[in-house]
């Protein structure tokens, strides 16, 4: 299991600068629309500093982290979807992601052309929703026309569906045609399994990222306080970031020299860092590790996995011939200094198939295929 983000705004937001920055990796990054058409992907690092405090106790021969995948995605435009600005072509592309990250424009800069000519993040993130809505409510209309079909099928399983969707449906381009998300719907366990067979892009959870100049990184500017503002009225997470130092310290070389930098500017880590560790948290992922000599790795679960879910993450055999899984946490670790002493501190479990994984949990699997 890993993340996958889609990165998102109207052109010239700083999507594709920010995009660079996080994975290192090539985008295309000039001063016009539509610059970037195929979506760019990036895998990266999950900052989480218990994979080097595990790893000078065991001294494995490698260390792994958990990984996200940035996929940054061509700037939408009011009429998107409607095709404009090869709107459906980029729509596409944001349904095939897990979570979105929104950057929203908070910063002026006369050298960097606004797409509606005038800095407004609170106006720009409703073209962006509508446009998204819109989508949407293409596909429930679709959707709710086949359901004249599935009455007259003469298979009654049908039928049944036809009537449970129906309602749902009417309720979903309610909530569409007014502009607001899919996911601000109320819907029990039944109605969002339902739902999200649909692929609704409003469905995902979403990310504020509001991307400001540099003096904005000690206090918020007023275009921040508004997107804050907005954000928690909606139920959305928020975070702030400088497009424009984050790519100075992707461009340093070492750990040494970019602590360096950050010390100098006054900041305990990257934005990116902080950026990473949101979006992780975003979907409820959590982290287990695998220890031993030849390698630390970091696993990716939802929370509320049990064990035998999170075997198969590693490998579809552990999940079948799952027995029983030894575990210690993190802590413990720190605590006793080698796995030798948790041991004999009596801090190893083990613990069957239906045990809930911990965030931090440390887990050696047994299984038999």
């Amino acid at each position: 299991m890993g993340l996958n983000c889609g990165i998102i705004g109207l052109p010239n937001v700083g999507k594709s600068t920010i995009f660079q920055a996080l994975t290192s990796a090539p985008a295309q990054a000039e001063n016009y629309p539509f610059c970037t058409i195929e979506p760019n992907v990036g895998i990266v690092n999950v900052p989480d500093e218990r994979i080097q405090g595990i790893a000078d106790l065991i001294r494995p021969q490698k260390k792994i982290s958990a990984m996200v995948e940035f996929v940054d995605i061509a700037g939408l435009v009011k009429g998107a979807s409607q095709g404009e600005g090869l709107g459906n072509q980029f729509l596409g592309h944001i349904r095939q992601v897990d979570a979105l990250l929104h950057i929203v424009r908070c910063f002026d800069d006369d050298d960097i052309v606004h797409v509606h000519g005038t800095v407004d993040p609170l106006s720009d993130i409703e073209t962006i929703n509508i446009e998204l809505c819109l989508a949407d409510l293409e596909t429930v209309n679709k959707k709710y026309e086949s359901l004249a079909k599935m009455f007259k099928s003469h298979h009654k399983d049908i039928q049944k569906e036809a009537a449970f969707l129906k309602p749902i449906l009417e309720r979903l381009r309610s909530t569409l045609e007014k502009g607001e998300p899919a996911r601000s719907m109320p819907m029990d366990k039944e109605e969002e399994e339902a739902a999200s067979n649909l692929h609704l892009i409003t469905m995902k959870k979403g990310l504020y990222v509001c991307n400001v100049d540099e003096s904005s990184l000690s206090v918020k500017n007023q275009w921040v306080d508004r997107v804050y503002a907005h954000a928690k009225e909606e139920g959305s997470g928020c975070v702030v970031i400088c497009g424009k130092i984050e790519s100075e310290i992707a461009s340093l070389d070492g750990v040494e020299e970019r602590l360096q930098f950050l010390k100098e500017i006054g900041l305990k880590e990257p934005g990116l860092a902080t950026l990473a560790k949101a979006a992780y948290d975003l979907l409820e992922l959590k982290t287990y590790f695998t220890a031993g000599e030849k390698e630390v790795r970091a696993w990716t679960f939802q929370n509320g996995m049990t064990a035998r879910e999170c075997a198969g993450i590693i490998h579809s055999d552990f999940q079948k011939g799952f027995i029983k899984a030894d575990i210690y946490h993190y802590n413990d670790l720190l605590e006793c200094q080698s796995e030798q002493k948790v041991k004999e501190m009596g801090r190893l479990r083990q613990e069957g198939r239906d045990y809930l994984v911990q965030d931090g949990d440390i887990i050696h699997f047994k299984f038999n295929v």
